[in-house]
């Protein structure tokens, strides 16, 4: 869609998620590419492990929600720039998050995992890993982080999950 309405600047795009009514008119030569604006009104943060397919847990469609994944679904940096980017812009409210049993960054500390890396390429990544060890103490350390953004405008309705893989469970962690 975006290469037929190259050279037409002036002309508004209406954006259409799929099975949806139009959400946003958006300047072409203010935005490189139409804006998706989630249907619900929800940014769901989650890790990107393929096992967990946040729109099957959350019984949504694609379009519906936008959905930041990283491993661990960990609330870095640049995770709250994008939740700032989707309520201050794109409109939405609330904020799913969504970690999972079994997860990969419960295995390693961030220390052994920079050693290693220094080992190998000779640098040490000026990134955190960001492993932990217990979920729930994580995703309500990642509740806390969204609260203590002043970029992030509305931060009331922060909810946090854990996905049980051994039983398809989805179980809420109470913030502390």
């Amino acid at each position: 869609m975006y290469d037929a309405l190259q050279g037409r600047e002036d002309t508004f795009v209406r954006y259409t998620p799929p099975g949806g009514k139009a959400r946003c008119d958006v300047p072409l030569r203010r935005f490189p590419r139409p804006c998706a604006v989630a249907d619900e009104g929800v940014a769901v943060v989650a890790c990107m492990d393929a096992r967990l397919n946040p729109y099957g847990l959350l019984g949504l469609s694609e379009g519906d929600v936008h959905v930041i994944r990283n491993a661990g679904g960990v609330v870095t940096a640049d995770v709250r720039r994008s939740l700032a980017i989707s309520q201050r812009l794109l409109g939405t409210r609330e904020i799913v998050l969504i970690h999972h049993t079994d997860c990969g960054m419960l295995t390693f500390t961030d220390d052994g995992f920079k050693a290693t890396i220094q080992d190998e390429v000779g640098l040490k990544p000026d990134w955190s890993a960001e492993a932990f060890t217990d979920l729930d103490q994580d995703v309500q350390q990642s509740i806390g982080r969204i609260k203590a953004d002043p970029f992030i405008p509305r931060t009331g309705e922060v909810r946090g999950f854990v996905y049980e893989v051994e039983t398809g469970r989805l179980r809420e962690v109470k913030p502390r």
